[in-house]
Parts: C-alpha cells; structure tokens; sequence
C-alpha cells in the first residue's frame, strides 16, 4: 500500500531515480536484475522488480522470485546466535571449543563466540576447509573445518571476515545446544521464517520454490567451486534442496528479506511476534572491531589503489561506521546503520537514525570492488530520497 509522502518522508520521485540508475547499469551490462525494496517509518514505497535472471535475458527477475542470499545467510545464523544468548544456551565469552569439543587444541582452545561474530578469532579466511570437498552437509563441513583449519595467531588481535568458517561454527552450536534437538534448518524455519512468515525463504532450495529460483550466475569470479552432493556443476551446492551452509545457504525472496530487517529496525518485533530483544540488538550495532581494518577487504582496497578503510563490525552485523570511505551501504547513511551482505550479489541494511530500510538482491554475481561501487551509489541515491 502506497503511503503518502509525508508518512514515509521519501520522495517519490528520486525514488523514480533510483529504480532509473538501476534500469540503465542493467542495460550496459553491468548485471543482470535487481529486486529492490526501500521504505521508512514502516511504510514500503520502492519494491521492484528490474531486469533478468541470466545473461541471455529469458529469465525475468519477479517480485517473487527467489533469490541465494549468499553470505546475507550470515544475518539469519547472527540472529539464530543471539537468539541462544538470550536464552542461556552460551554466551558471548564462551569458548567455542565447549560446545563443540573437536574444535579444540592450540590457540583455537580460547577462541570464543564473540571472536566469530567480530571476525577476530585468528582463523585464515577460507571458503572451503578442504580443497574439492561437498559443501551442502554442515557435519561434513564442521568436521572438515576441525581437521583442517587452525589459527594463525591468537584471538582478538586482528579482524579477518570469514567467509565460511565462523558461522559454520555458529549454525553448529546453535544445534547442539537446542534442548530441542533440532537441525540448523528446522531452527531457522521455526524460529524465524514461520513467525516472520517469511513463507518464500529457505535453508536449501526448497521443492515448491525451485521453478522460481534464479540459479546464481557468476560472471567470472567465483572465488571457488561450490559443490554439492547432487553434483549440479561447480556452483551446485546452490541448487541442493536440503544444503545446510549457514554462511551462505538460505534462499529467498526481496519480500521475505525485507521483513526480516523490518524486525531488526524495530528492536527484534514485527507484527506483534517478537524474535528478539532491543537490547541485545542495540549491542550488536555498536563497533566491535575499532578502527582495525578487514584484511581481506584491505588487500582488495590496495589492489586498486584505494585508502584501507576500517572494519567496522558489530556482533555478526556489518556497521556503516563513521569514517567517510568506500562502503556498501554508501556514504550518506549513519554510522549504526547494521546490515550483512552476499558476495558480489545482495545486501540489506538499517539506518536507526533514520529509520530507514533497503533491501536489494541482484543476479549476475559481480566482482567485489564494482559491486562496493554499485551499492555504495544505490544506497547513496535511497538515502537522498529521505526529506
């Protein structure tokens, strides 16, 4: 429903703007579709669906077609984690190692759940813990993460994102001090997609959604193979209907992902069905990380000639921060603005101060630095329709 311009306080027309800059780096190529959503106060005014699925354009992307999230995964584990905190199934300063006692030995022994979510805990930053591996079953993965990663240094030194490792960890010690004994799936399906109804999002692709999955396509760059039990193609582990990768495994639609920050906006509630608690999620966006820099973001910054810029993360979430620097949540947001984000592809983030919403979830994965480029401009151009 259509609000009027003074109840959202967004301009209608550079809105109009914004979807425009979209339609036209769709046509020079740049990606291939968009799925947008944009609305303040609560009220939804931008929710569109641009462009193509694939490159040969034959795949139109749909208001409800479903879309991997990738790494924007991340922020269902981070709440499933906060969830267990606020339940007293861990803490922040528990040792990972205490719930999950394979993972265990050297300077691993004091990593706890604190360093994962701040992505300070000493680990290398991998994408697979062991070369050619089935990444679509979380047992195969913890246990190839415990025979096969270690730490480089100790923990809380310097901040590293993982990519897979951290919240691979997570999704596991969420399960295994569930005193239902449920898998990481039924939690997520449980505790946050039935209560959010968020009814076109799941952990794998599930049967009734896969005629409308748009199947990721990388345009040169995936960092590695993504392979699955089913053995779809390199890339497989996204088409497998019962993967558990809490890193990057949930599917879902620009609806459902705009729901579930529409909870976080406002302190853990939506529609009167609380998920959390405001104060576990008014920690969670307070800058964990100091002005230490994201290694793997600083080697991508030098490579081009950019400034490193610093982390700037919270518990689990990615904080806009308060330098001025290059950023996927743009320039012009405020320095609580919290999100996560899926290589190359999707992003969502909250602006507290001005409670503010964007969601957008792409198709045609890009490289890291164009893809910083396009989304710093999106959410730049949403924030300009703010008066």
């Amino acid at each position: 429903m259509k609000a009027k311009k003074q109840e959202s306080g967004l301009d209608a027309g550079r809105l109009a703007y914004l979807k425009s800059v979209i339609e036209a780096d769709i046509a020079q190529g740049k990606y291939y579709g968009m799925a947008i959503a944009v609305g303040r106060h609560g009220v939804l005014e931008l929710h569109e669906a641009i462009g193509y699925g694939d490159a040969a354009r034959k795949l139109p992307v749909k208001l409800n077609s479903i879309i991997s999230l990738f790494s924007t995964t991340k922020a269902i584990t981070n709440v499933l984690v906060f969830r267990a905190i606020e339940q007293g199934q861990f803490a922040l300063t528990t040792r990972v190692s205490e719930i999950i006692p394979e993972f265990s030995g050297g300077l691993r022994q004091d990593i706890t759940f604190y360093h994962l979510l701040t992505h300070s805990s000493g680990l290398p930053s991998v994408y697979i813990p062991r070369p050619g591996m089935y990444i679509d079953r979380l047992d195969e993965v913890i246990a190839a993460i415990c025979q096969n990663v270690h730490s480089m240094e100790e923990p809380g030194r310097r901040v590293d994102y993982s990519p897979l490792v951290h919240h691979a960890l997570m999704g596991e010690a969420v399960r295994r001090t569930d005193p239902n004994k449920r898998s990481y799936r039924q939690l997520v399906e449980d505790e946050i997609f039935k209560p959010l109804k968020m009814n076109d999002s799941s952990v794998g692709v599930r049967a009734d959604l896969k005629k409308r999955h748009l199947v990721p396509v990388f345009q040169g760059n995936a960092p590695v193979q993504h392979l699955g039990h089913s053995d779809l193609g390199p890339n497989g582990a996204f088409e497998e209907e019962h993967a558990e990768m809490p890193w990057l495994g949930v599917v879902s639609t620009v609806g459902d992902m705009y729901r579930f920050a529409e909870m976080l906006r406002r302190g853990g509630e939506l529609d009167g069905v609380r998920i959390l608690g405001p104060t576990i999620l008014k920690r969670a966006r307070q800058n964990q990380t100091g002005e230490k820099p994201n290694e793997l973001y600083k080697a991508m910054a030098m490579s081009v000639g950019w400034e490193p810029f610093p982390a700037y993360i919270g518990l689990g979430f990615s904080l806009r921060g308060a330098s001025i620097c290059h950023h996927l949540y743009g320039t012009l947001t405020s320095p609580e603005t919290f999100g996560n984000y899926g290589f190359g592809a999707t992003v969502f983030w909250v602006d507290p101060e001005l409670d503010l919403t964007f969601v957008a979830l792409s198709t045609g994965v890009m490289d890291r630095v164009p893809n910083m480029e396009r989304f710093q401009r999106l959410s730049d151009l949403a924030v300009a329709a703010v008066i």
